[in-house]
């Protein structure tokens, strides 16, 4: 499983919309193809789904990890 926290994309504590392509070539870059991708820390509602829209196809499960919520998935492409 690899774990991308989100909250390590940007600096001073506030993710910018400018940068958003940024972020996305920084996920793909931690992800490669096939792989199970927990997203986890503290981010902007656009960039988790922007983040999550860009692995669809790519990860083979995509899982959101909160303290509030616990896992989530979010999909699971895994034939077994």
């Amino acid at each position: 499983m690899i774990t991308i926290d989100l909250s390590t994309f940007y600096e001073d504590g506030q993710a910018e919309l400018s940068q958003l392509p940024a972020y996305v070539a920084q996920a793909l870059s931690l992800v490669g193809q096939g792989q199970d991708v927990k997203l986890t820390g503290a981010a902007s509602i656009w960039l988790y789904l922007k983040i999550a829209h860009a692995l669809h196809g790519v990860a083979r499960t995509l899982v959101y990890d909160s303290p509030v919520t616990g896992e989530v998935v979010i999909f699971n492409h895994n034939p077994f």
